[in-house]
């Protein structure tokens, strides 16, 4: 929640007086819970809670990373409220195409039989749980269409490690809607976070 796309975009929302909410998911950042206890499943919940209960009227999603995942998820569920989504390197499947597909066998085997594995990150050990892989199946998007209308604006680095920039643009095939953007950013990485990517973070969004 106090990441730099938000700081950004939270000073943005204030300058073009544009209503403006942000939140961590459950075992994320700022809010409660554990992160090995939570789930695709509870995190796009957590996404659905904010729309029905804190806005109203027309909603636009911004997403980044897993958040992609979510919103595009939040928007298969809330189609008259979800009427554009902004998607920032977005992780959609992750936990399927590019998590459990880069596992050898020993770490699946690990995660199958214990029920969780520490993965090295520059950010410390994250516990990747059997939950949140098999849950993460229960809501795979990227082997069907994606039937959403509204306009969606897609922002991608090309210098991605997380999320390869061709599976981020497989989204532009498979959204329905006719209005959908692909912009990527030769110099970007994950995070999109530079000032030249803030700019056009900007202009992807207005």
């Amino acid at each position: 929640m106090n990441g730099t796309k938000a700081e950004f975009m939270h000073d943005l929302a204030v300058r073009e007086n544009l209503s403006f909410l942000r939140f961590d998911y459950f075992g994320h950042g700022l809010s409660s819970g554990k992160f090995e206890d939570g789930c695709i499943s509870r995190w796009r919940d957590d996404v659905l809670e904010v729309v029905d209960h804190l806005t109203s009227g027309p909603v636009i999603l911004l997403g980044s990373s897993m958040g992609g995942w979510l919103a595009l998820l939040a928007a298969l569920a809330r189609p008259t409220r979800i009427k554009a989504l902004g998607l920032i390197a977005p992780a959609s499947d992750f936990t399927r195409s590019l998590m459990w597909a880069g596992f050898d066998q020993k770490t699946r085997d690990a995660i199958m039989s214990a029920g969780v594995w520490m993965q090295a990150s520059p950010y410390g050990p994250t516990p990747i749980t059997r939950k949140l892989i098999e849950d993460g199946d229960q809501n795979l998007l990227m082997h069907q269409p994606i039937q959403f209308e509204g306009p969606v604006r897609i922002l991608q680095g090309q210098l991605d490690d997380a999320v390869p920039w061709r599976h981020a643009a497989k989204l532009v095939d498979l959204l329905s809607s006719p209005d959908v953007v692909f912009n990527l950013s030769k110099s970007g990485d994950h995070s999109l976070s530079s000032p030249d990517d803030l700019v056009r973070l900007q202009s992807t969004v207005l």
